[in-house]
């Protein structure tokens, strides 16, 4: 779904059609208070944003969704004289912008970009569950080993700091491995480094 948050209703007319051509769903609001009345952080998809409207602006909506945790993709809609606002948008959190006059396919390059981008961190958001799920099944001595391992110690040094045998510490590892669906020490520490990250 693409939003149109635009108070000029021949641009937002021209967008729906270019986007409707494209199979590309669609939902016009001539103002930024009818899309903050309606936007919530459940909506998916992205935003068609126009810099410069009357009552709330196209930066102040900006604003408004971040401070709400609302995460989808804004593109920003800009004259030539707009330019530092959008660069401002960006650094706000804005997904990129696009300055007037634009071609169809520079939108419609821009909206696939941004709507592939929520793909992504969708697939990214399950991959991560999954490995939260998972992690949640190791036991504390079995955390423990793991961090070991992770941080580059051998089975003897982990041993000797936990004051076990290194048979007792392959054991462990040998669980840890197959309860997270690893192969290689490189693919764990992969797995609990995208933890650390989120």
């Amino acid at each position: 779904m693409v939003f149109v948050v635009d108070d000029d209703a021949a641009m937002r007319d021209s967008i729906a059609c270019l986007l409707e051509s494209e199979n590309l769903s669609c939902k016009l609001f001539g103002a930024a208070s009818d899309f903050l009345e309606f936007c919530s952080p459940q909506r998916q998809g992205c935003i068609l944003l126009d810099v410069r409207m009357p009552g709330i602006s196209g930066m102040e909506l900006l604003e408004n969704l971040k401070a709400n945790g609302i995460l989808l993709p804004v593109i920003i809609i800009t004259g030539h004289g707009d330019v530092p606002l959008a660069v401002r948008a960006l650094k706000l959190g804005a997904f990129d912008f696009l300055q007037k006059p634009f071609s169809a396919s520079e939108l419609l390059d821009r909206v696939h970009a941004a709507l592939n981008q929520i793909l992504e961190r969708r697939q990214k958001d399950r991959r991560l569950d999954s490995l939260r799920s998972h992690f949640d099944e190791l036991t504390k001595r079995e955390r423990e080993i793991m961090e070991l391992v992770v941080s580059g110690d051998s089975s003897k040094v982990i041993g000797m700091k936990l004051g076990i045998s290194s048979r007792t510490v392959d054991i462990h590892r040998s669980n840890i491995m197959r309860k997270l669906n690893v192969r290689t020490i490189a693919e764990l520490v992969q797995n609990r480094l995208a933890l650390r990250d989120d």
